[in-house]
């Protein structure tokens, strides 16, 4: 499919939830035959479409939607830390996994919920609206939570970051671990690897995005792209490939199955 109308179909904006991103997608009428990769980003995603919502645990490598799974959906994903204390469900239980909601709740409580967002005239704001009135009832996560993830977003040390924290570290991996699905290491390598990603698509070469994004060198980077990501650079970024060339990242759970 070309970019152009790939960026047509998906569309995003700055949720009131803080850091988090509302997301859409409209299939096409003949949807692509190739599956599309998802990269990891630290996220988790709430996501509805007709009759179902789904949650998209953290992923540790890239997660490949089929294109018979791409059905249109509206989506709020949720910063790193957020989705377990909006779902009262540690992220490490959904890590590289998609789960029906009504798995993780009661199922009469899920079925109201995806009928009132099946009969909103805007389901993606009815889906924020739902996070919104959960974070306020269940309150914010942990402000060292969110410490952890800016630290590590903005290319601190994990050692750095828990001292930061006033956590130790057993104390920092445990956090981690309910709160992102992974220990922190794994956090920052996921972070540092989107960070590198972005800078390459403002067009910034490989070995400078490399050294500014917190990589030893480009070989460093490009081992991170395929043990993260299941690619390469080159074949990323290769030329018609709307996944990459999007000025936004593409959302880390859209696919409609568990």
């Amino acid at each position: 499919m070309p970019q152009e109308q790939e960026q047509q179909l998906y569309r995003e904006r700055p949720s009131r939830l803080p850091g988090a991103v509302v997301w859409t997608w409209d299939a096409p009428d003949h949807p692509p035959q190739a599956p599309r990769s998802v990269l990891p980003d630290g996220c988790m995603d709430l996501i509805w479409t007709a009759g179902r919502i789904v949650v998209a645990g953290p992923d540790t490598h890239a997660f490949q939607v089929e294109p018979q799974n791409r059905a249109s959906c509206a989506a709020i994903r949720l910063a790193p830390g957020t989705a377990p204390v909006l779902l009262g469900v540690p992220a490490h239980e959904l890590r590289d996994h998609r789960a029906d909601l009504a798995d993780l709740w009661p199922s009469a409580a899920v079925r109201r919920l995806t009928d009132r967002i099946d009969r909103a005239p805007d389901p993606a704001a009815a889906l924020e609206r739902f996070a919104l009135d959960r974070i306020a009832d269940t309150g914010p996560p942990d402000p060292r939570t969110v410490a952890v993830a800016e630290g590590l977003r903005r290319g601190r040390t994990v050692a750095a970051t828990a001292a930061e924290a006033g956590l130790g570290a057993r104390q920092l991996h445990r956090r981690s671990l309910a709160a992102f699905g992974y220990g922190p290491k794994t956090l920052a390598r996921i972070l540092r690897l989107q960070r590198a990603l972005e800078l390459i698509r403002t067009g910034l070469p490989y070995a400078e995005a490399a050294a500014a994004a917190g990589c030893t060198d480009q070989a460093h980077l490009a081992r991170e792209m395929r043990d993260l990501a299941g690619t390469t650079l080159g074949a990323y970024f290769a030329p018609g490939d709307a996944s990459a060339n999007s000025e936004t990242p593409q959302p880390s759970g859209s696919s409609t199955t568990a």
